[in-house]
């Protein structure tokens, strides 16, 4: 499953250089790639190893499809798929990372 989305929020998808950071955006990127190159998604499904109806799974829901579909459906259709930090948000994170502090034993028996 496409643990990206949820557990590491950082990590945004990148399809020919344009950002993919949610699950409803990798949704609409996956099917104007297919239908640009007139594409159905039964013959999509025959090029990548599936059937029709698991590519139609995959475009409903790509945030639970493997990583390893959706990186074989965008090979198929052309796109490069890149994982990296997003610059914006990966400093702030660290430090909010940085500034929590957990309670200690004797912090916490004052309550």
């Amino acid at each position: 499953m496409l643990t990206c989305f949820q557990s590491l929020p950082v990590l945004v998808f990148s399809i020919m250089q344009a950002p993919v950071p949610t699950p409803a955006q990798l949704q609409a990127v996956l099917r104007a790639m297919r239908t640009a190159r007139g594409l159905s998604q039964a013959e999509l499904g025959r090029r990548v190893g599936v059937g029709q109806r698991r590519i139609a799974a995959i475009e409903a829901a790509p945030g639970r499809a493997s990583f390893d579909q959706v990186a074989r459906i965008i090979a198929v259709l052309g796109g490069q798929l890149s994982v990296g930090a997003s610059a914006v948000d990966a400093p702030a994170r660290v430090s909010r990372r940085k500034t929590a502090k957990k309670a200690s034993r004797s912090e916490r028996a004052d309550w």
